[in-house]
Parts: C-alpha cells; sequence; structure tokens
C-alpha cells in the first residue's frame, strides 16, 4: 500500500508534469523557464484554462472580476476582522454566490487577490483600497495592498512568482480542489477545498520560518556554527529538500533569478545567498544521497521579503498564484462524469462472530 498515496495516478491532466528525477516543471507543454519572467501571469492562466472556459482577453476579464468581486465583499470585510490573512481569504471566497455572473474561474481568481490585500490591510488599521481593473494581476494587488502604486521592478518580480507557482501537478490543494469538484459541487466551493489545504504548514506554510531561520543566524559569522547545530540537533532547514525533486527545484532557480535583480534594495539576499551555500555544502556531507537541495521556499520568502510584504501574508500571496491553476483543475475534472472515490484499507477490528 503507498502511504501517503506516493506513486499512485489519481488523475490523468493535460495542465502540468513534475519530473522530480530531472528536475523540470512542464506548463501545458512549456518547460516553466520558458514561461517564468517571459509571460505575464494572465497569459498563463490563458494558457492552463485554454479549452476547459471560453476564450477572451484574460487580463481584461481578470480585471473586471477584481471589480466585482470587491464590490461583492466590500461590505462583508468588517465580518473577517480578527482572522489571519488565510482564513480571512477562506471566509471571504466562501460568501460567494454560486449563482454570481461573473465566470467562477476568474471570480476566485480576483477574489483571492482583493481579501488577501484588503484584509491585511485592516488587519494594519488601514481602509481596503478599491481594484483598478486596467491594471495587470501583480501590479494592482501590490497597489491594492500598498496604496500606491508599485515600481515596475516590484511588479515584475511578483508577476514572475505568480506564474512559478500557479499550477504544479497533483499536490496536496490540488487533489482536495480535484476532489471537491468531482462531486459537482462547483468551482468556488472546490477553490476553498483547495485553500483549506494550503493552509496546512507541510503545504503552504513554509516560507516564513525560512525567514525565522535567517532571523535566528543573525549574521554572517554564526552561519555554519548555526547549521551544524541544527543539524547535530536533528531539525530540519527550512528551505531545503522537496518531496517530489530529488534534484534542485526549478522554481528555486527561477526566483533566485528574479531576487538577484532585487539586490541593492534594504534586503539581506546576500546573506541568504551565504547560508544557502553552507547549508548545501553540510547537508551534502550530512545526508549523502538524499539530494537535499534548495526549494521554492527559500527564494520565496526573500523575494516577497524584499517586496515588504508582511510575513504573515506569505501563504495567502502563494494563494494569489495558485488559485489560477486550482481553477484549471477543476476546470478539466469538471469534464469527466466520475467522483473521485478511493478504496481504504480497513486494519480494525472485526466483530466477533456469535458461536
Amino acid at each position: 500500500m503507498a502511504v501517503g498515496l506516493d506513486d499512485v495516478v489519481a488523475a490523468e491532466t493535460v495542465l502540468s508534469h513534475v519530473d522530480g528525477q530531472a528536475g523540470r516543471l512542464v506548463l501545458r507543454g512549456f518547460d516553466l523557464e520558458a514561461l517564468a519572467g517571459r509571460r505575464s501571469y494572465e497569459e498563463v492562466l490563458a494558457l492552463l484554462w485554454d479549452g476547459f472556459a471560453p476564450a477572451g482577453d484574460v487580463a481584461g476579464g481578470l480585471g473586471r472580476a477584481r471589480a466585482a468581486a470587491f464590490a461583492i465583499l466590500a461590505p462583508k470585510l468588517p465580518a473577517l476582522d480578527g482572522l489571519g490573512p488565510v482564513e480571512a481569504v477562506r471566509a471571504g471566497l466562501a460568501l460567494l454566490a454560486d449563482r454570481v455572473e461573473v465566470p467562477h474561474h476568474l471570480l476566485a481568481t480576483a477574489a483571492t487577490a482583493v481579501v488577501a490585500a484588503a484584509a491585511s490591510r485592516r488587519g494594519a488599521g488601514k481602509t481596503p483600497v478599491a481594484p483598478d481593473p486596467s491594471l495587470g494581476h501583480a501590479a494592482d494587488f501590490l497597489r491594492m495592498l500598498r496604496g500606491e502604486p508599485a515600481t515596475a521592478a516590484h511588479v515584475r518580480a511578483l508577476d514572475t512568482y505568480l506564474v512559478t507557482i500557479a499550477d504544479h501537478g497533483l499536490n496536496a490543494s490540488t487533489f482536495a480542489a480535484r476532489v471537491i469538484a468531482s462531486t459537482r459541487a462547483g468551482l468556488l466551493s472546490a477553490v476553498v477545498g483547495g485553500i483549506c489545504a494550503l493552509k496546512g504548514p507541510l503545504h503552504g506554510g513554509a516560507p516564513g520560518p525560512v525567514l525565522d531561520m535567517l532571523d535566528a543566524i543573525g549574521g554572517p559569522e554564526r552561519i555554519e556554527p548555526w547549521l551544524i547545530a541544527a543539524l547535530d540537533h536533528g531539525d530540519r532547514l527550512m528551505g531545503f529538500g522537496h518531496r517530489v525533486y530529488r534534484v534542485r527545484d526549478p522554481r528555486a532557480d527561477v526566483l533566485k533569478r528574479v531576487v538577484m535583480d532585487l539586490r541593492g534594495e534594504s534586503n539581506r539576499i546576500r546573506f541568504a545567498e551565504a547560508v544557502e551555500a553552507a547549508a548545501i555544502r553540510l547537508l551534502a556531507q550530512r545526508k549523502q544521497g538524499r539530494g537535499l537541495d534548495t526549494n521554492v521556499e527559500f527564494y520565496t520568502a526573500l523575494l516577497l521579503e524584499a517586496l515588504a510584504l508582511p510575513r504573515d501574508l506569505f501563504t495567502a500571496v502563494f494563494a494569489v498564484g495558485r488559485v489560477g491553476g486550482w481553477a484549471a483543475h477543476v476546470l478539466e475534472q469538471e469534464q469527466s462524469r466520475r467522483i473521485i472515490r478511493p478504496q481504504s484499507a480497513y486494519v480494525g477490528p472485526l466483530p466477533q462472530r456469535a458461536a
């Protein structure tokens, strides 16, 4: 029996392929490196949704959907006060009715960004900012979050991040969304299920702890002693190793290039590079044959910190990007007429038969 469904094929998809042995991520026939930094998030969504949703102007439709989501949800935002950003996104999407006129794949994607930005601002005692439908998704998210336009470099960095995390095979949140979609519950319900799965610290919660590790190390002179002590204690080094990839996570390479472009601002990128080099060397010595290389969370943490995003918002920003992939998987799953219903192996006691 495959514990955790390891190596069990649970769906056929045209959306993405994760090759953990080769360190390769394919999105609808394109290597990630051919898309990230070269095509916008909206263009990648158009690629993922192609054939599953009506063709059209995704950028324009997404902008209009942000405006529609804000109009629906703005009066209800006070009810989300006191929730963490991911909890607020989960609750905000749950407030959307299945009967709204906006196409659900656009509405779910738009509402995730709108609620994440609005909830973060309200948590800081600020007034939510209405969307600007004329802007790209990354630019408008940063504007809604900051209350002012972002620089071109910051928009480019966030847009590349959203592309990089848009889809990644049958991970826990995507599988949860597909299971819900198979019941015909609808796209919005399936996306809420995806958010619930992403909230778990084993799935979407790793970037924050990467920064906690950097905080704990403190300075360059403490890098090696701190890492050695952590490994001696049996602690996991956050941002290294992946459940699927046995070589370097290709998303880490994409995001590292983006982070390099942000050097020179008030960030600790050079310090993190030194931590990465020391960690890889020590892991190669201590964990021979394990292939514990840098994963996407390491450079996600640096990128989002360099963009001055609050640390408690990181997982919600992950959802802002991944929701487009969830929507694609839901649309694909809805083409099937079968509910996802695996079997389980009962290992409990059996009732005693009367003699």
